[in-house]
């Protein structure tokens, strides 16, 4: 295979949409495996089919370990992957740039997304 790939439609594949960055951000934020409902009230304005849809390509792309438990009433974990970990550095770094970008005050920030990393 010759085919040149993109680095940057790369990034967009694996990080891109409204949602994937955040659930990674809420994923972090104590290092503890997260429920669907406690992302879901995170992240406030998502749908369901948008989360699981998110959740579901973030897992496929090795990002969101799920684990399932055998249990009555069943019960789901989501967590980051070792791969999923390594991409912190980077989400940092973005919101760092967006930060120094909006040129706010930090009074007026306020984000329940990525408030583990900033």
């Amino acid at each position: 295979m010759n085919e040149k790939i993109c680095p940057l439609r790369y990034l967009n594949k694996i990080f891109g949409g409204k949602w994937k960055m955040s659930i990674i951000c809420i994923l972090s934020s104590d290092g503890t495996p997260k429920r669907y409902s406690v992302i879901k009230r995170r992240l406030k304005d998502i749908t369901n089919v948008m989360l699981s849809q998110s959740l579901r390509e973030l897992e496929a792309d090795g990002l969101v370990h799920r684990e399932q438990y055998s249990e009555i009433p069943p019960r789901v974990e989501y967590s980051l992957t070792e791969r999923g970990r390594s991409a912190l550095p980077f989400i940092t770094q973005a919101v760092n740039w967006a930060l120094s970008d909006m040129n706010l005050p930090q009074e007026m920030l306020f984000c329940g997304e990525c408030a583990g990393i900033i």
